[in-house]
């Protein structure tokens, strides 16, 4: 497969672009933009088949069942390291090993329901958080420690909301691929 065809399956969105300047109406934005995604999950794999759960959204990509199940672990981890950097100065956050977590038995075989209904909990817990904040908090700083970058919660947020998007967007191409 040629290699701009390839990114487009890999980011059918594009990379996130971190803004030089974050506004309220953009944060406001990706608030409602995490608020929004479990439904838009929920959606975007309504009545696939549990054969069609099986189909990776690009050669060598994670399955369908992979890419909800990720986002599930991937947005867990996400409140915590919001909580982290709330309550603790300038925490380092654990990075753990994405591709390995897919991997993982409840990665490739468990139910996309359990994810789903993980996420709609799960989202409602960080909107009230997300909702809650104040600019000072949006400040508030957490350390990657594979990159030493310094990570502020505003731009973290649109991190967040560009991965739901991201990958509802894996598989809502891959219907559209395949006609389904």
């Amino acid at each position: 497969m040629q290699n701009h065809a390839l990114q487009k399956l890999r980011y059918p969105i594009g990379n996130f672009q971190k803004p030089t300047e974050i506004t309220q109406e953009m944060l406001l934005g990706w608030i409602a933009d995490i608020e929004n995604l479990p439904e838009l999950l929920l959606k975007s794999v309504e009545g696939l088949s549990e054969q069609q759960l099986l189909l990776p959204y690009r050669p060598e990509g994670w399955t369908v069942r992979q890419t909800v199940n990720h986002l599930a672990d991937s947005h867990a981890n996400a409140l915590i390291r919001f909580k982290l950097a709330l309550t603790e100065d300038v925490p380092t956050i654990k990075p753990y090993e994405e591709q390995l977590w897919a991997e993982l038995e409840d990665g490739k075989n468990a139910p996309i329901e359990w994810s789903l209904i993980m996420l709609e909990v799960l989202h409602k817990r960080w909107v009230m958080l997300l909702k809650s904040m104040t600019e000072q908090q949006f400040s508030r700083l957490f350390k990657h420690p594979e990159t030493n970058h310094l990570n502020t919660l505003k731009t973290v947020t649109g991190m967040y909301s560009w991965h739901g998007k991201h990958h509802t967007a894996h598989i809502t191409e891959l219907r559209k691929q395949m006609g389904i």
